[in-house]
């Protein structure tokens, strides 16, 4: 389509014709409106926490320099300081800023009693109760101290544990602790720890 014209690039000209013949000058105002997206926002580095790429992100927040106003998330991006995607996300990626605002999003716990068909809200220290109750006792009802010749194994194969990719390493540290210290063997990460 080399030297014809679109309709969008028609359109778009004969805008910017008629704003022309008025007095308007545009590009300050199509600067302005590159600028105002991520303007005034504070960048906060992270990891993108959908697969073990470890893609790194640039989350852009305004108000959280405020005391009195709620930090709003504005834009998500790749970071393209990161060696690792060089600003790019894949499309998963890219939906992230949908992804967080969601209001689908679990923000608080859910429980399901038993034989029931719905999620009840509960406060995070009765959910943490319960999860430390029932590892407890699952830890009590299969726990193997020596093997069938007598071998110290103290292993624990009831009870699994899945770590994430994009955890800290201090936090894989600290699941790799708990796990060693309650015997699990089942263990799976996407860094295999």
């Amino acid at each position: 389509m080399d030297g014809q014209m679109n309709r969008r690039g028609f359109l778009g000209s004969s805008a910017a014709l008629a704003a022309t013949a008025l007095g308007f000058d545009l590009r300050p105002a199509a600067a302005m409106v590159r600028e105002l997206k991520i303007s005034r926002t504070t960048q906060t580095q992270s990891v993108c926490p959908y697969c073990a790429v470890g893609c790194s992100v640039v989350i852009h927040t305004l108000g959280d320099k405020a005391h009195n106003v709620k930090p709003a998330i504005v834009h998500i991006e790749g970071d393209p300081a990161s060696p690792i995607n060089r600003g790019t996300l894949c499309p998963k990626g890219a939906s992230l800023k949908e992804f967080v605002l969601s209001d689908r999003r679990l923000t608080r716990p859910l429980h399901r009693a038993p034989g029931s068909s719905q999620w009840t809200p509960i406060e995070w220290d009765d959910a943490l109760t319960r999860m430390a109750r029932l590892i407890k006792d699952s830890r009590d009802r299969g726990f193997v101290a020596a093997d069938s010749q007598g071998r110290t194994v103290n292993s624990l194969a009831t009870v699994g544990m899945i770590g994430g990719c994009t955890d800290t390493n201090e936090v894989n540290y600290l699941l790799g602790k708990l796990r060693f210290g309650l015997g699990i063997v089942p263990y799976e990460n996407q860094a295999r720890l």
